[in-house]
Parts: C-alpha cells; sequence; structure tokens
C-alpha cells in the first residue's frame, strides 16, 4: 500500500492540468512576447491564467498578478523587490516562523545595515499583534508575516496584523500565503494586504509557477533584469504551460474552496485525535483551532535521542507511507527545527517533530492504515 501525506511539501498534478499541459506543449508552445499568431495564442494563455489567478484570490486587477517560478521567488521578489527603492538601510519587521525563503532574505539585508525585528510567537506559533503594534518604527518601510507556516500548520491574524501596520506606519504589508491558498478562501482587498505570495504546486498545479500579488500603486524594483516581461518586474520567457496550469488549478480550486476545505478540516481533526489517542509518545504543535485545514504537525515526547523526526520518516517510507519531518525546504538537515526553537521547545525536542498533511484523494482508511504502523514504529 502506497500513502501519500505530504502535501505541503507539494501535490500531485490534477489530470486537468496535465491534459492542459500536454496540449499547450503540442499546439500552444509559442512565445507570449512574440507578434505573429503562435506569440497571439501564447499571450492569450498568459493573460486567461493571469485572471484565473487574480479570481481565486480575489483581486480585482488582473495585471496585480506577477507571474514567477514558485513560492520562494515571489518572497524574494516581494522582500528586495520594496526594499531596493531605498538608497539607505531601514526597518524591517517579520516573525521568528518564516519560511527560510523570508528569513533567509530579510537576513542578508541585515548583513547591509537594515535593522529586522523579529515578532516573538507563542507556544502554539501566534503572533501577538500587540507585539506588532510596538514594534512599528518610523522607519518601517516593510512587514512580511506568513499566513499559514508549513512546518506547524498554524494560521497568523493577518487581517488583524494588516490593519494594525496601516493604522500605524506608512510601511507595506506582505504574507507568504504558499500553505493557504488553494485551501483556503483568500480576499486579498478584505485582508488588507500590499504584496502575497502564492505556489500553484501547491494546490495540484505542477511545479515550476507561482505569482506575487501586488496591490495596485505599491512601487516594487525589479531583481533581475531582461526584456521586462511581467510589468518589467519578472523579466523572462514566462513559463507557459507551468502558467497555464496555475490558472487552472486555480479555477478549480476555487470551484471545490468551500467543500474540499470542509473535508480536509474534519480529516484532519480525525487524524489530530487519532493520533493523540493511540500514539502516546507524540503531541499536536501548532494551534489546534487556527490551523491549516489540511495539516497535522506533532513532535515526539520520547526521551530516546536515537528516535527522531527523520527517522519515523524514514521507517514509514518503508512501510510506503510518505510524511514528512517538518519543512520539505529543511528537512534534509539534522539541525533543531527552527519554528520549533521559536516556539519554545528545546534542541532536543526540536529534531522530533514530523507533519502530516493530506491532499484531495486522502480517505480515513489512510488515516488509521498511518496511524497504526506509526504505533507499531514508535513501539
Amino acid at each position: 500500500m502506497q500513502i501519500y501525506l505530504d502535501s505541503s511539501a507539494t501535490t500531485a498534478p490534477r489530470f486537468e492540468v496535465i491534459e492542459l499541459v500536454n496540449k499547450i506543449l503540442v499546439e500552444g508552445w509559442g512565445n507570449p512576447s512574440s507578434l505573429h499568431s503562435w506569440g497571439e495564442r501564447a499571450a492569450i494563455t498568459l493573460e486567461k491564467a493571469r485572471w484565473q489567478v487574480a479570481d481565486l484570490i480575489n483581486a480585482d486587477d488582473g495585471e496585480s498578478i506577477i507571474f514567477t517560478s514558485g513560492g520562494t521567488e515571489a518572497d524574494n521578489l516581494a522582500i528586495f523587490g520594496v526594499t531596493s527603492n531605498y538608497s539607505e538601510p531601514q526597518h524591517i519587521i517579520i516573525s521568528s516562523v518564516e519560511h527560510s525563503a523570508i528569513e533567509n532574505s530579510v537576513a542578508t539585508l541585515e548583513t547591509k545595515g537594515w535593522q529586522v525585528t523579529r515578532l516573538t510567537v507563542n507556544r502554539e506559533g501566534r503572533v501577538n499583534p500587540e507585539d506588532l503594534k510596538n514594534s512599528l518604527q518610523p522607519n518601517t518601510v516593510l512587514v512580511s508575516i506568513i499566513y499559514g507556516q508549513s512546518e506547524i500548520g498554524t494560521i497568523q491574524p493577518i487581517e488583524t496584523l494588516a490593519k494594525i501596520t496601516k493604522n500605524h506606519s506608512q510601511a507595506l504589508f506582505h504574507t507568504d500565503a504558499v500553505q493557504v491558498v488553494g485551501h483556503l478562501s483568500v480576499d486579498v482587498s478584505a485582508l488588507g494586504v500590499d504584496l502575497l505570495s502564492l505556489s500553484g504546486h501547491k494546490f495540484y498545479s505542477i511545479q515550476g509557477a507561482g505569482a506575487l500579488y501586488v496591490k495596485k500603486g505599491v512601487n516594487l524594483q525589479p531583481i533581475q533584469q531582461g526584456g521586462g516581461q511581467e510589468h518589467r518586474l519578472r523579466s523572462g520567457t514566462q513559463a507557459l504551460p507551468a502558467i497555464a496550469a496555475l490558472g487552472l488549478a486555480s479555477s478549480l480550486a476555487q470551484q471545490e474552496l468551500e467543500s474540499e476545505s470542509l473535508r480536509l478540516r474534519e480529516l484532519r481533526d480525525y487524524l489530530i485525535e487519532l493520533i493523540t489517542s493511540e500514539c502516546s509518545y507524540l503531541s499536536l504543535t501548532g494551534d489546534k483551532y487556527h490551523r491549516l485545514p489540511h495539516h497535522g504537525s506533532f513532535i515526539l515526547n520520547h526521551s530516546s535521542s536515537q528516535i527522531t523526526g527523520r527517522k519515523i520518516v524514514r521507517d514509514l517510507s518503508l512501510a510506503g507511507i510518505a510524511i514528512s519531518a517538518g519543512s520539505a525546504c529543511n528537512s534534509g538537515t539534522s539541525l533543531p527545527s527552527k519554528v520549533l526553537l521559536a516556539m519554545g521547545y528545546s534542541e532536543q525536542e526540536s529534531i522530533k517533530g514530523i507533519r502530516i498533511s493530506l491532499d484531495r484523494t486522502t480517505t480515513k482508511e489512510d488515516l488509521q492504515w498511518t496511524v497504526m504502523v506509526l504505533r507499531q514504529i514508535l513501539s
């Protein structure tokens, strides 16, 4: 039996998406910047995808969608696109549980004299809005807070945080919503954000295409130079098959969002109940209530230093079951999880985290089998 429970790392492309990609590779492979009919057909495909993504996040202007290679590039464009507007270092605020695409970008700015405030989180991984209010300074130019944390599943109060930022400063507000878009309803206008990152392969598209939402009037500088594609913010010939796939996946996600989010939430709660009742060595991490609908994360409370999250992942893999030890971007390291450390766990505890993330194919039977195997491994 093969069971895939690592959708926060990536998801299997939908059949409809694969069909569209194949069709474009055979019939619609033109360069969208070309003036002949091949280019015109490609440009129509590109702009259709732009509006499909805009509709998914309720952006009223398709031109606010800038296509990138994925969430990491979208995050980098947000950080460096804003900060490149300033000739002198200013102040940035992020959380202490950001994705490495944000944390590492900001750390680079620190080496150049930028002042960075990292907001602490509670034991559930949530930012205190008052901490943000107290951290804003006259020279704060950007606040970037992750929407749904990929390792522990906690959702931040983005609407509240964005409102505080707007009421008490002139700073722009960005959120990394890579784990949220396609799984929960997202309305950029209601959230009050200026910038938002997303990635298609997290909701059944193919790898290689993401987007940055840029609110009208927000000034960004490009981080790479070239032919001036994507409104001069992201030069380079667009990856049309991947972008079209992202557009179709966005439309399909929008159609099914309410019912699928509810189904996944019920499965997630079932998983959490099953593990905490049958696997005494595992405890839930992250916020139980403010949580991604498809995400369960746990920490091993066994005293043995031999049993780590990575070992559990390997043992389950031998049984044909795929989970992860934290974020896929950092699961290859044996170092303690920075996210769990930020939440107050010890170094010894922070190498014992696992993540189980569900997708549109997951069933109760999958979870029952997984927990049975997990219980045997831990015993």
